[in-house]
């Protein structure tokens, strides 16, 4: 279950935090609402609860704050908003890159699209589905992991009620196998229809813990929705037994043959029809509006439109008042129905008004609804069948949805999660390849407008690297990977809901200093075959000759561009930006390597030489297989000024980056 306790958010100047001192409970096997208007606080509850923001308060899920949990996706699946993904992702390939990040099998991913019904979507791109088809996908991306607990921000938003039924219809059944659901709407009736417990917030404050029968009942209200084409002379029925029996009821002309009767039921509506011989075509119980003037509900328009075609003139609305007198209100003008967006709630709020429906216990998945309006009809014209009330009308079970199999065995934790997940999230898309042929064709065409320009040494014409850029089109592109390797666990809740915002964890890191170095690696291998080779091709032989230091010259080239793609990661993590990440490769060249020069030519800078031989003096050991000449040529490397200012730049970037690390597991 999820427990919240006096969740407030942070305010800003001199506004009142969006949320003040919250506190609920959502049980565990049954769905819950949190309900309020745009602007209630209801995203920021959420966000509180989950520590993507700032605030005070506490939420234990099954009785554990979330950053006390090891693995948070596996406990609390999360939907806010879309799918947090490139738009370049197929959706076999997202899911798979989230089973490696979250650590069950692979095969899970083929079987929340069977579950989800996007099989037949698996590989399409991110970018090219439909409002309904991200929805069915975020729902994978929450229970891929298996989690106990579902939290969603509005997840019928643009939905279409087919949608929606199919929505609703998985997260009950998620809470019928004794998981926890808490989702937010601004819709009364949806929140009536779908959940069995309704939480509703008002300008940051909790207004309102009601179970969905009572709710129905204190905040919405039932009614009873005939279709006749008798309509005039069975308001006027309706009026005569309403002032006999002195019960308040009113009767309100929707247009053409439709009638809304509030205050009775739909045995008694039948029964008066029946007495009198009025035919009725439809005797149904809603959970309507507020009451006349709360203007059409949903799908209402076209089926007035056909019923005023239809009918016979008359008056346009008619209403019994407490004292059973029969009145005029009218939500129908000259030109149309009356939109009224907004209705007052008992409680003095104001509420956005849709239909709430009872599901059709014959409409699950992916079928289509056999009606319009998913109202349960009632018996009509003395069939002798006991009506349901309204509120059990609005109650009964909706057909559960099939769910994806439980993960029966969970993974061990091992070293190689986040590298296989680091893999599938860089060969996902193809944008480190589109970037890697670039960098190819750059240098290409540097080396060869090099080579015609002249006086370029052997070593920066086969790097494509001339003295007037501080960095060369591959270190460039490195840094670039590098930049780009943590733009997934920004978006994304199933990996950023742990610690707020980018995951701290050494493993991670690892894993992404690892790929980015052999992704570098392969890109400078790539880089000086292919400059060799059409230098050799173009100019000949005596351009792509292999120089006499050349493994110093390697080294130096290797550690260039893996620093380079070390910079941008490290960057990237620390301040959250792909452009933070660049701007800190491009900055080591530009501004640290004129410092670290300058510091070199200073004249209490004393030279390195001699250092194998005074650290075997000082250790006492002899170094085997001439070690010491790989520990000069390191040094070096290091010794130079664009080394050595890499050097600093990694050190300083991953002393930030553990700072940052241990700070958010304090918090």
């Amino acid at each position: 279950m999820i427990q919240a306790f006096g969740l407030t958010s942070n305010s800003r100047k001199d506004l009142p935090p969006a949320v003040g001192d919250v506190s609920f409970e959502a049980r565990a096997g049954i769905v819950t609402a949190l309900l309020g208007a745009t602007g209630a606080g209801k995203t920021t509850a959420l966000r509180l609860m989950l520590e993507l923001e700032q605030g005070r308060g506490l939420t234990y899920f099954r009785g554990r704050p979330l950053h006390r949990i090891a693995h948070p996706s596996r406990e609390v699946g999360v939907l806010m908003g879309d799918v947090p993904g490139h738009p370049a992702r197929t959706v076999r390939g997202h899911l798979r890159m989230l089973c490696a990040a979250a650590g069950v099998p692979v095969r899970r991913a083929d079987e929340m699209l069977e579950a989800v019904g996007l099989v037949s979507l698996r590989d399409e791109r991110l970018g090219t589905l439909s409002r309904g088809m991200d929805r069915r996908l975020g729902l994978a991306c929450a229970l891929l992991p298996d989690p106990h607990t579902l939290v969603l921000d509005d997840p019928a938003e643009g939905l279409s009620t087919r949608e929606s039924h199919w929505l609703y219809g998985m997260l009950r059944a998620h809470a019928a196998q004794g998981g926890s659901v808490l989702f937010t709407t601004s819709e009364p009736k949806e929140a009536a229809r779908a959940a069995d417990h309704v939480i509703t917030l008002e300008q940051g404050r909790l207004v309102a813990d009601q179970v969905a029968t009572e709710f129905a009942r204190t905040r919405l209200r039932p009614r009873v929705v005939v279709r006749t084409p008798h309509a005039v002379r069975l308001a006027a029925l309706l009026a005569k037994e309403a002032r006999t029996a002195h019960r308040s009821v009113e009767v309100v002309r929707e247009g053409g043959n439709r009638l809304s009767v509030y205050g009775s039921t739909c045995a008694d509506v039948g029964e008066t029809a029946f007495r009198h011989g009025v035919l009725v075509h439809q005797l149904a119980d809603e959970i309507g509006d507020m009451g006349p003037g709360a203007g059409r509900l949903p799908g209402e328009a076209a089926e007035a439109a056909q019923d005023s075609r239809a009918g016979a003139a008359g008056p346009e609305t008619g209403e019994l008042l407490d004292d059973g007198a029969l009145g005029v209100a009218g939500p129908e003008t000259r030109d149309g129905p009356v939109a009224h967006d907004d209705f007052a709630s008992p409680s003095g709020s104001h509420m956005r008004g849709a239909q709430v429906m009872p599901a059709d216990p014959t409409a699950h998945g992916d079928q289509v609804p056999h009606s319009d309006q998913d109202t349960r009809s009632c018996p009509a014209e003395g069939t002798g069948q006991a009506a349901l009330s309204p509120a059990t009308a609005s109650r009964a079970p909706a057909p559960l949805s099939p769910l994806a199999p439980p993960i029966s065995v969970r993974s061990a934790p091992s070293p190689l999660r986040p590298l296989r997940y680091e893999l599938r999230r860089a060969a996902g898309i193809g944008t480190g390849f589109l970037t890697g042929a670039a960098v190819l064709v750059t240098s290409a065409l540097t080396a060869v407008l090099l080579a015609r320009v002249g006086h370029t040494p052997q070593a920066r014409l086969l790097a494509a690297w001339p003295r007037e850029l501080p960095l060369p089109p591959a270190a460039l592109g490195a840094g670039l990977l590098g930049a780009l390797a943590f733009g997934d666990e920004f978006r994304h809740p199933a990996l950023a809901a742990d610690r707020g915002t980018v995951p701290r964890r050494l493993g991670l890191l690892t894993a992404k200093l690892v790929v980015a170095a052999v992704t570098a690696l392969a890109l400078a291998l790539l880089v000086v075959g292919c400059d060799a080779e059409v230098l050799y091709l173009v100019y000949g032989r005596e351009l792509t000759e292999v120089p006499a230091d050349w493994l110093s010259l390697s080294a130096s080239w290797f550690g260039l561009v893996v620093g380079c793609a070390w910079a941008g990661v490290l960057a990237a993590g620390i301040f959250r930006s792909t452009t933070a990440g660049l701007a800190a490769v491009v900055s080591v060249p530009v501004l640290v390597v004129p410092l670290v020069r300058k510091a070199l030519d200073g004249g209490s800078v004393r030279a390195a030489a001699g250092l194998p031989a005074r650290l075997r003096e000082v250790l006492l050991l002899q170094w085997p297989f001439g070690g010491e000449r790989y520990l000069a040529g390191a040094v070096r490397v290091v010794a130079q000024p664009v080394g050595g200012a890499l050097t600093l730049s990694l050190t300083a970037l991953l002393c930030a980056y553990l700072l940052t690390a241990l700070r958010s597991r304090v918090r």
